[in-house]
């Protein structure tokens, strides 16, 4: 008897299709799929939000000096002539990072491993290339997501039935983040 779904999939079909809804999950809070891919997709996100709850204080608070480029009024980087060239001008400033321990970087790798990188594209620039961010996921969990969760012992997602799908009979469920 196996210990996981199989799903009708190869194994990287499988990974790749697990990997993506675990990914939706913990970025939107909610996804629409089947019962058997709810309950496997239950498995992996549970362990890594559990990994976040325990590594969400694993962090110190570091002072750094950055070079950051000086800009204009309309944002952008103010070039001054130097040797007969145009060079960018910056300024030192002072910034405080978080910096992961050891555990934690270990746990922020591991879940890396399972979620896919998230890009955000506003609304008003849909198919535009200028205005995306990358989502740091990770720092999300860390951040949002464990800290509601602290004080459970488990039991971070729920499954509801909300019937059957039309074409094919197969049961359909909300998976959420309680």
């Amino acid at each position: 008897m196996a210990k996981y779904r199989k799903l009708g999939r190869t194994s990287s079909q499988r990974k790749a299709l697990l990997r993506n809804q675990v990914t939706n999950l913990l970025y939107h809070g909610k996804i629409v799929t089947t019962e058997a891919r709810a309950k496997e997709v239950r498995k992996i996100a549970e362990g890594i939000i559990a990994m976040g709850v325990r590594e969400k204080d694993n962090f110190e608070t570091v002072k750094v000096t950055a070079k950051v480029a000086r800009k204009d009024k309309d944002g952008k980087r103010v070039k001054e002539v130097v040797d007969g060239r145009k060079v960018t001008v910056y300024d030192e400033v002072e910034k405080e990072i978080k910096k992961d321990l050891p555990s934690r970087l270990h746990a922020r790798r591991q879940m890396l491993r399972v979620l896919y990188p998230v890009t955000e594209v506003p609304a008003e620039h849909a198919g535009r290339k200028r205005n995306t961010k990358k989502v740091d996921l990770p720092a999300k969990i860390f951040d949002e997501i464990a800290p509601k969760y602290a004080s459970r012992k488990g039991g971070y997602t729920r499954i509801i039935k909300i019937g059957q799908r039309k074409g094919d009979g197969a049961m359909e469920v909300v998976l959420e983040l309680v």
